[in-house]
C-alpha cells in the first residue's frame, strides 16, 4: 500500500515545482522531502524525479501519481472535515497561506488569538504571493489563503474555492520629507504625473496598479527604484531617491524623513480569506475567518 505521507510529498513538488519549495509548504526540510520521494521511488520501483540543471523534473510516472495523490488527498481532507465538523470545535492541524504584509502586519495578531481561544487547533503559517495563494488553497496544498486584489485586478476565485471579504486595506502617498508634496493635506492622482516612483517589480498586483492608474491620468510612471520588501521602499523613499504608494497593513511605524499625505481617492486593497467549497462546516475555518475579520477590523 503507497504511503500517503510520500504521495503528499511528491505532490506538494509537483504543485510547488521544487523540492525547497515543497518543504517551505508542507513545513519540512528539502532533505526531509527528498528522503519521501526517494523512499516513494522504492516503493513504487519507479523513477520519480529527474536531475534538470540545478533543479528536478518530475517523470511521466511521477506526474500521473501526483494527480492520484490529489484525488487521494482530497478524499482525506473530506473525512477530516466531517471529522471536525462532529466535534463540534476547531482542532487538528490548519495550514494557512498569507501573502507577506498579511503575514507580518495581521497573522501574528490572529494566530495568537486562535492559540488562546482553542488550544488544541494546530494553525501554521506560510508566507505565500497572493498570485499563488489561490490555486494552493483550490489543488488542496493549503487550507486557507489570505489573499488581496485592487480595482484593476479582481481577485479570482476558480470553481470548488469559496471567498470572504475581510475589509480593506487603505494605502497612502509616502514621501522625503521636504518634497513639495509633503505639505499638501491631500493630492489628486492627477497631480502626480513627473515624480520619481519607488515601487515593487513588474507581476506584482501593486506594481501593475500604479502603473494603470498613472497612465488613466495621462502619465507615463518613471520608475527609478524597485524592491520587494516594504521596509526597502521606504528606506529609499527616507534617503530622498522618490516617493511611493504603499498600503498601511504591515508597513509599521514611519521612518524618519518619511511623511504620509493622502490621496484622493484613496486606493485601497481588498482583502479576502479563502478555502475550498464545503470546507466552511469546518469549526476550524469558521473560527480563523472570524479572528481574521475581527483583526481586520
Amino acid at each position: 500500500m503507497l504511503d500517503l505521507g510520500r504521495l503528499r510529498a511528491l505532490h506538494a513538488v509537483a504543485v510547488h515545482g521544487s523540492v525547497a519549495a515543497a518543504a517551505t509548504a508542507l513545513g519540512y526540510t528539502p532533505s526531509a522531502v527528498s528522503q519521501q520521494i526517494t523512499k516513494l521511488e522504492r516503493e513504487t520501483r519507479t523513477t520519480l524525479l529527474e536531475r534538470r540543471g540545478r533543479g528536478v523534473a518530475l517523470t511521466d510516472e511521477a506526474k500521473h501519481l501526483a494527480g492520484t495523490a490529489e484525488e487521494l488527498l482530497a478524499i482525506v481532507e473530506r473525512a477530516e472535515t466531517t471529522l471536525e465538523e462532529r466535534r463540534g470545535q476547531p482542532t487538528g492541524r490548519l495550514t494557512i497561506a498569507a501573502f507577506p504584509s498579511a503575514a507580518r502586519g495581521l497573522m501574528p495578531g490572529v494566530l495568537a488569538e486562535l492559540a488562546r481561544l482553542h488550544p488544541t487547533l494546530d494553525a501554521r503559517l506560510t508566507e505565500v504571493d497572493p498570485h499563488l495563494s489561490v490555486d494552493l488553497v483550490a489543488r488542496g496544498m493549503t487550507d486557507l489563503a489570505v489573499a488581496h486584489d485592487w480595482d484593476i485586478a479582481p481577485l479570482p476565485a476558480p470553481d470548488g474555492v469559496e471567498q470572504a471579504h475581510l475589509g480593506d486595506d487603505l494605502c497612502d502617498l509616502l514621501v522625503p520629507e521636504g518634497h513639495p508634496l509633503a505639505s499638501l493635506v491631500s493630492v489628486r492622482r492627477e497631480d502626480l504625473a513627473g515624480q520619481r516612483w519607488i515601487c515593487q517589480p513588474p507581476g506584482t498586483v501593486c506594481h501593475d496598479w500604479l502603473i494603470r492608474t498613472l497612465r488613466a491620468t495621462g502619465s507615463e510612471p518613471d520608475l527609478v527604484h524597485q524592491a520587494e520588501e516594504n521596509h526597502t521602499q521606504l528606506a529609499l523613499v527616507a534617503a530622498g531617491l522618490g516617493i511611493a504608494v504603499m498600503p498601511r497593513l504591515g508597513r509599521g511605524a514611519l521612518p524618519e524623513g518619511v511623511r504620509e499625505v493622502p490621496l484622493t481617492p484613496v486606493p485601497r486593497r481588498r482583502l479576502y480569506a479563502l478555502w475550498r467549497e464545503g470546507a466552511a462546516r469546518r469549526p476550524s475555518i469558521a473560527a480563523t475567518v472570524a479572528a481574521l475579520r475581527s483583526a481586520v477590523a
